[in-house]
């Protein structure tokens, strides 16, 4: 028995075949290539937490 796994597109919600799909997890070539030009051009970021200053928050304890 073969389950068909319908998940949404991340591009445009539209409900995916995730087996035999070669675009997964997108609907298509098109809605993947959008994703990678959205990254490409910096539309996605990702969140970083700002750099400590140097020696903040380190403490001796423990060194022998």
């Amino acid at each position: 028995m073969q389950i068909n796994n319908l998940n949404p597109c991340p591009k445009c919600q539209k409900p995916t075949l995730w087996q035999g799909n070669s675009s997964r997890p997108f609907c298509s070539e098109r809605c993947r290539l959008e994703d990678l030009g959205a990254w490409s051009d910096e539309s996605y970021r990702v969140a970083e937490n700002p750099l400590e200053e140097e020696g903040s928050g380190w403490t001796d304890e423990g060194v022998t």
